[in-house]
């Protein structure tokens, strides 16, 4: 995967947009990656494992660190930073958006949860 020209996290931290060559922006919340992140501790070691991770709805984006040419580390203000957010795992996200963030809020409204801490 070619990486992405642009990474820019909003001013407000709220916002990740990443910005792949013959692309228009993918524009991910702070939020859907804190939920959605490819770290062991959410996606679990297989689907089974996987955690439903509540309470998110206001988490920001403290920094963007680059793991070689491939990813970025993203850390969250609750100090969540175990994900590595590899460029292919970015496109398939910015894909797949819609669906997943779908699948999400089923997952809280099934188990009791809820976006707010």
């Amino acid at each position: 995967m070619t990486p992405p020209t642009e990474l820019r996290v909003s001013k407000d931290r709220r916002t990740l947009s990443v910005t792949f060559p013959g692309h228009a922006a993918f524009i991910f919340s702070a939020e859907m990656l804190r939920v959605l992140s490819p770290s062991a501790e959410v996606q679990g070691h297989s689907a089974e494992q996987r955690v439903t991770v509540p309470g998110k709805r206001n988490v920001a984006i403290l920094k963007l660190e680059p793991i070689g040419n491939y990813a970025v580390r993203i850390t969250f203000d609750d100090f969540h930073d175990t994900g590595i957010f590899t460029w292919d795992y970015f496109h398939t996200l910015g894909h797949e958006k819609d669906s997943r963030w779908a699948e999400y809020e089923s997952e809280l409204a099934a188990k009791g949860l809820a976006r707010d801490a």
